[in-house]
C-alpha cells in the first residue's frame, strides 16, 4: 500500500540533527553504505550511524582525502567507487558481495551540483549520469545484499527538483545546457528511483525514500564562482556564510537521511519524499521553497525513468 504524501508529525524539524533523531537507537549489528560518507553530510551521517553504533562502508571516488576525513572514526571500512564509471560501480559491488554480508541501509549521498557541461561514459550529462544512474545501478547490483525484511534505501535529493521535471526528449542534454536545470532533472531522478524502487522492494521488506537535505554550505558548491553564491545571497564577498540565507549546519543537515534510514517512525512505509525530518507535503503551484513536485512523485514517469535507466546501464535487478 503506497505511503500518503504528508507530514506525520515526528516531532522533529529543521533543527534537528543526526544526532537528534538517534538519539536511543542503537544501531550495532547493522550496516550501512553511504556514498559520498567522507565530505559534507555524508561525513556527518557516517559519524552519527557509527556513533549509534552502526558499521559503515564509504565508497569513495577519492579514498586518500577519505582516509584523512574518516581518521579517527571507528566502525569505518573505506573502499573505491566513482559513481560516473558503471565498471568502478560494477567491481566495488561485486567486491561487497564477496564478502558475503548483507546491508541494512544504503544511503546514496555523493552528487556533483551545478557544474560545466560535462560528459562522462558514452556522453552522458555528468550530473544525471553521476547523481542518477550511478546509484541505479550500485543499488541493483547490491540488491542480493540488502536485507530484506527491514532495509532501507535513501536517495538524497533537494529542493532543486523544482528546477525540472525529466526531459524526456534530451535526458542528456545534447542541447541548450543549463547546469541548474541539469541539476533539477537529476534531483527529480532521484526522488523517481525511490518511488519506483519502493514499487519493486516493498513485496520484501526493502523501502525506499527520497529527500530534501536543506541548504547546507558544503564542498557540493565546488563548482559554484564566489560571485555566483554573493549574488544569490548565500555568502558575503568574503565568504562568509549570511545568516538570513537560511543554511542548515552539516550536522542539521544530515539529519532527514539519518532520520529515513532509521527511524522507527516510518515502519512500513516507503516511496514518499522527506524534508526536515517528516514527510513532505506536495509542492504548491508556484511555491519553491518547500514540498515535492507531482512531476517528481508520479508512478507512470517513475517506471518510465526505471526502464530507461536500466537500458543505458544494463543493470536491473528486476528485470
Amino acid at each position: 500500500m503506497s505511503t500518503a504524501q504528508h507530514k506525520i508529525g515526528s516531532g522533529f524539524g529543521a533543527q534537528s540533527t543526526a544526532d537528534d533523531v538517534l538519539a536511543g537507537v542503537d544501531l550495532s549489528g547493522k550496516l550501512a553504505i553511504v556514498t559520498g560518507g567522507y565530505s559534507g553530510l555524508g561525513l556527518e551521517t557516517t559519524r552519527a550511524l557509527t556513533k549509534a553504533g552502526a558499521r559503515v562502508v564509504v565508497p569513495a571516488r577519492r579514498p586518500d582525502t577519505a582516509w584523512k576525513a574518516l581518521a579517527g572514526l571507528e566502525g569505518v571500512e573505506l573502499d573505491e567507487l566513482d559513481l560516473g564509471d558503471l565498471e568502478s560501480v560494477r567491481a566495488f559491488a561485486e567486491r561487497f558481495l564477496d564478502s558475503g554480508r548483507t546491508v541494512d541501509f544504503v544511503i546514496d549521498s555523493a552528487g556533483i551540483m551545478a557544474c560545466p557541461e560535462t560528459r562522462v561514459g558514452p556522453g552522458w550529462e555528468a550530473q544525471f549520469a553521476t547523481n542518477h544512474l550511478g546509484h541505479f545501478a550500485l543499488v541493483n547490483r547490491l540488491w542480493p545484499a540488502i536485507q530484506p525484511g527491514g532495509a532501507r534505501v535513501v536517495s538524497v535529493s533537494s529542493r532543486a527538483h523544482h528546477f525540472s521535471g525529466m526531459r524526456w526528449d534530451d535526458v542528456h542534454w545534447r542541447t541548450g545546457y543549463d547546469k541548474w536545470q541539469a541539476y533539477g532533472q537529476a534531483k527529480t531522478a532521484n526522488v523517481l528511483f525511490a518511488v519506483h524502487l519502493d514499487r519493486l522492494g516493498a513485496e520484501r521488506g526493502v523501502r525506499a525514500f527520497s529527500l530534501h537535505p536543506g541548504g547546507i554550505l558544503t564542498p557540493l558548491q565546488r563548482h559554484l564562482p564566489t560571485a555566483e553564491m554573493v549574488e544569490r545571497g548565500w555568502i558575503d564577498e568574503q565568504g562568509n556564510p549570511l545568516n538570513p540565507s537560511g543554511f542548515k549546519s552539516p550536522e542539521q543537515g544530515a539529519a532527514t537521511q539519518v532520520w529515513a534510514a532509521t527511524s522507527p517512525q516510518l515502519a512500513g512505509m516507503g516511496g514518499v519524499y522527506l524534508e526536515d525530518c517528516d514527510i513532505a507535503e506536495p509542492a504548491v503551484d508556484g511555491d519553491q521553497s518547500s514540498g515535492v513536485k507531482a512531476w517528481a512523485t508520479d508512478p507512470e514517469q517513475a517506471e518510465r525513468l526505471w526502464t530507461l535507466s536500466a537500458e543505458l546501464t544494463g543493470v536491473d535487478a528486476f528485470g
